[in-house]
């Protein structure tokens, strides 16, 4: 394991992990065998990652968060605090079902609001956007802002975490970047 990351001293940090430069693992947290980190990620306080989960560069983890074995996060991904994912559809505390955990997948730039649970075997779409509290029980599209319990969508998103207002033609503008979106068919796509 190379040591070009920062890990305060209660940290714990298990054999055979991959950890990138530039990462920080702060109070109490553990990243546990055969976890991958990318470079400049953030880890919280009390975060656990476990076994086999995967985190691509620039990962954002609040405090309190538990990343489950199955879960994928690609770059830029913001993980609130108290967020939580699972990894077993039907758990039982008597019965082993380890090798029925599914797989999680957080594409690039997603946020992942502040007590949000996400169910697992979803996928969240690029820059989607999971409001505060949420529970996501299924796929969430790239752009899209879900909220509530079960999520639902109620609009879509900027790259800078705006919502988008689409004009009657199915166009809109990020306020803060200036970057344009279109909305055809269900589907935001940037324009470049």
């Amino acid at each position: 394991m190379n040591k070009d990351f920062f890990a305060h001293e209660t940290a714990v940090i298990d054999e055979n992990c991959k950890i990138g430069k530039g990462t920080k693992i702060w109070h109490f947290s553990h990243v546990m065998t055969g976890a991958e980190i990318g470079e400049n990620c953030n880890i919280g306080q009390n975060v656990v990652v476990s076994p086999g989960v995967k985190l691509g560069r620039n990962v954002k983890v609040q405090n309190n968060v538990s990343i489950y074995t199955g879960v994928i996060c690609d770059d830029d991904v913001f993980l609130g605090p108290s967020m939580v994912f699972t990894n077993i559809i039907n758990p039982r505390s008597a019965i082993i079902r380890k090798e029925n955990y599914e797989t999680t997948i957080v594409e690039k730039g997603a946020s992942v609001g502040a007590n949000s649970t996400i169910v697992c075997g979803n996928i969240i779409g690029m820059y989607a956007f999971i409001g505060a509290g949420a529970v996501v029980t299924k796929d969430v599209k790239p752009y899209a802002l879900v909220v509530g319990n079960p999520a639902r969508q109620t609009g879509w998103m900027s790259e800078f975490g705006h919502k988008l207002a689409f004009d009657k033609k199915g166009y809109a503008i990020c306020p803060e970047s200036g970057d344009r979106y279109h909305l055809e068919n269900g589907i935001v796509s940037k324009i470049i």
